[in-house]
């Protein structure tokens, strides 16, 4: 067998003139904040914890109560309202305040006590949806029990719009489209 040499030529670049280099101004970091809407923001500024001192197991959820249903978006909420209580509730098993971690979600839940629950105790279940679409199920089905227990509470309750359930929910998507309305990107070709 013969063996080709090859050679390649080395071809010499040159480096372009070095250009001074700006100074890269730094933009200030903007900080992004969430706010709560107002009437949350009113409860969260005047909330207090209600549950911190007292423990869960001392309250009693046993005798005659009132059952009411509660719904937010998908979430559902069983409420059950036993009279004689200190205001005590307790969801899927825990203290609310446990259960719900936010300061949001804790604000929703606590907002009715302050218009006439304090006198009662809550055994809650609640299923499907998020925390706090969870945490308005359970308002709006503690609002409920409430108004069966006391129908004298109702207009309070409706002034601070509790006993409107918020129907709204998450568009199924459709056939042909990318999700309930967006519909694919067009193109000529």
């Amino acid at each position: 067998m013969v063996e080709k040499k090859t050679t390649t030529k080395k071809a010499t670049v040159k480096a372009p003139a070095k250009t001074p280099v700006k100074a890269a101004v730094k933009k200030p970091a903007v900080k992004t904040v969430k706010v709560a809407p107002v009437e949350t923001q009113e409860i969260l500024t005047t909330a207090e914890p209600i549950m911190e001192k007292r423990i869960i197991k001392d309250i009693k959820f046993d005798g005659k109560y009132i059952s009411a249903l509660g719904k937010r978006k998908t979430a559902a909420a069983q409420v059950r309202l036993y009279t004689n209580g200190v205001g005590g509730i307790m969801v899927n098993g825990q203290a609310s305040d446990l259960y719900f971690e936010s300061l949001e979600a804790r604000a929703i839940v606590n907002s009715t006590l302050k218009l006439g629950a304090e006198s009662y105790n809550f055994s809650i279940i609640v299923s499907g949806g998020g925390k706090l679409g969870q945490a308005e199920a359970v308002r709006h089905g503690i609002t409920n029990a409430l108004i069966k227990a006391n129908p004298d509470l109702r207009p309070s309750l409706k002034a601070k719009g509790f006993t409107t359930r918020d129907a709204r929910k998450k568009e199924r998507k459709k056939p042909g489209l990318k999700r309930a309305r967006r519909s694919p990107q067009w193109s000529k070709r």
